[in-house]
C-alpha cells in the first residue's frame, strides 16, 4: 500500500488519512548509553583532531552488530548551552560522515573541545571526523 497523498486543495477533510509520518530511511547508527562501554573505548584507539578526540574500537564479534557512536562533553566546554550545541553538531558530523566512512563492529565515541567544537565550520568538523577515522582504520588495529 503505497502512502496517501496530500490533498489537492491542502485542507483536510474528515476521513482523509494523514501522510506517512517519516519517508526517512532507518537510522544506522546506535548510540552508546552504558558507562561501560564509553570506558571499552577509552581504552582503545584515540586520534585527536583540532576540534574533537575520537576514540574507537572493534567490538567482539558476540557483542551488538553495526556501528555504535557515542557523545561526550566535559565541563572545559562550557556551561550546559555550550555543551549541549557542541554535541548536537558532534551528532550531526556522526551522521554524516560514519555511515560511509565507519566500519560495521566498531564503537566510535566523540568528545568535544573547548570552544572549539561549537565555533568550527561544519564542514571543517566532518572533514576532520573523516580524518580521525582514516587514522584509526589505517592503523591496522
Amino acid at each position: 500500500m503505497t502512502p496517501p497523498e496530500a490533498p489537492v486543495d491542502g485542507k483536510n477533510h474528515p476521513g482523509d488519512m494523514p501522510p506517512a509520518a517519516s519517508v526517512c530511511a532507518p537510522e544506522p547508527l546506535t548510540v552508546l548509553r552504558k558507562r561501560s562501554d564509553f570506558l571499552k573505548a577509552a581504552r582503545a584507539c584515540r586520534q585527536g583532531t583540532s576540534s574533537m578526540m575520537v576514540q574507537a574500537r572493534k567490538r567482539a564479534p558476540d557483542e551488538a552488530n553495526g556501528i555504535r557512536v557515542g557523545f561526550t562533553c566535559s565541563k572545559k566546554v562550557g556551561n550546559a548551552v555550550a555543551r549541549n550545541r557542541a554535541k548536537r553538531r558532534l551528532r550531526e558530523a556522526a551522521r554524516a560522515v560514519l555511515p560511509v566512512n565507519g566500519q560495521d563492529g566498531w564503537d566510535y565515541v566523540l568528545i568535544g573541545r573547548a570552544e572549539v567544537t561549537a565555533a568550527r565550520p561544519f564542514d571543517l568538523l566532518a572533514a576532520d571526523l573523516r580524518y580521525a577515522l582514516r587514522k584509526i582504520h589505517g592503523a591496522g588495529t
